[in-house]
């Protein structure tokens, strides 16, 4: 047992233990400076968290239910940004009526996509620490498996055959528009195979091969019907490139420069994508289309500057989102025609990430 003792607070043991007067002031008023600032930031931490919840728990401004289930017909899968109940869950409706009724899966995710039946999600834990996770789930809306990131969550596609999955995060940084931003892209097949970090993968140009340590490959985009084949971005010292992956070989060949974040189209025949202005990292994107065959590039009148992935609509229609304001809380999905002279139309309101599901 130990022996008893009277009880000593902190500031009195400093004050005995300290044998200047005014040595003793200063640490007493720095504890107190101290214990203010603690008890301020807790102040602040459960007001930030009340404001949270009240915001999540007031009505949405869109007509929303429930989903068990991923919808039998043709729909939209997208992050719901509409404030209220509802806000941050992966959402659908009807691809006939993308202004209607959203049915809410009651799953948060900061990226999400889906094929008919599996939806990748990648979220934001709000835990000490804060950490991430990709989670996939089956047509009924329940886990199959999940697996923690390795940093923010970026992007994430699925092979329209549900074979292949891509997650793309953020390691350090949180914009490709950030010196100093570091990626990790990851293929993981359905059968359990890990295809590991794309980084690893051979990046060749002009045949010879581009070994700088500095290099991020992100925006995955399965080729249809070849399944070892996929597109992606990859950059180093601020250069871009447009590269055609091979999972066999491992290798990563460059095909174009200045293209970010591409999108292939359902026939496998074009690619929509971000078109850096100045070929580089720096300056604003356009959205463009390749033809794959002839190698023509049509670029689209969107004149904002352009941070979604873009998602194919239809043969001849691409839509995207687009935050409503600096915040980056609440977005809209738009449309645009792969016509030249095509404006963008307002597609889905309140949504971002959006996955277009054919049955």
């Amino acid at each position: 047992m130990l022996p008893e003792s009277n009880p000593v607070s902190l500031p009195t043991a400093l004050a005995t233990e300290l044998p200047d007067s005014g040595m003793r002031r200063r640490w007493l008023i720095l504890l107190a400076i101290v214990v203010l600032v603690a008890a301020g930031s807790a102040v602040y931490a459960v007001s930030a968290f009340q404001s949270a919840r009240s915001s999540q728990e007031a009505d949405s401004p869109v007509d929303t239910v429930a989903a068990d289930a991923l919808p039998a017909a043709p729909f939209v899968m997208f992050r719901n940004t509409a404030p209220g109940q509802g806000f941050g869950q992966a959402a659908t409706v009807l691809l006939a009526d993308p202004t209607g009724q959203r049915a809410l899966s009651g799953h948060a995710c900061d990226r999400v996509y889906a094929v008919v039946n599996r939806v990748s999600c990648l979220r934001t834990k709000n835990e000490i620490p804060i950490n991430f996770e990709a989670t996939v789930y089956n047509a009924s809306l329940d886990t199959d498996e999940s697996w923690a990131l390795g940093g923010i969550p970026s992007r994430t596609r699925i092979s329209a055959d549900g074979s292949l999955l891509a997650s793309t995060v953020f390691v350090s940084g949180h914009s490709y528009a950030t010196a100093g931003f570091s990626t990790e892209t990851i293929i993981r097949g359905r059968d359990g195979t890990d295809h590991g970090n794309l980084e690893e993968f051979a990046l060749i140009s002009g045949g010879g091969r581009i070994k700088a340590t500095d290099r991020n490959i992100w925006g995955v985009t399965f080729v249809p019907g070849q399944p070892d084949a996929f597109y992606a971005t990859a950059s180093s010292q601020g250069n871009i490139w447009l590269v055609r992956g091979s999972l066999k070989d491992r290798t990563l060949t460059v095909t174009a420069s200045g293209i970010e974040c591409p999108s292939i189209s359902p026939d496998g025949t074009r690619i929509a994508y971000k078109k850096s202005v100045t070929g580089t990292l720096a300056g604003h994107r356009n959205i463009a289309v390749l033809n794959i065959a002839s190698g023509t590039e049509t670029v689209l009148t969107e004149q904002r500057d352009i941070d979604d992935q873009l998602e194919w609509l239809d043969a001849s229609t691409v839509v995207y989102g687009v935050p409503r304001d600096e915040s980056g809380q609440d977005s809209d999905i738009w449309s645009l025609a792969i016509d030249p002279a095509a404006q963008p139309s307002l597609f889905i309101e309140h949504a971002w990430s959006p996955a277009v599901v054919r049955q």
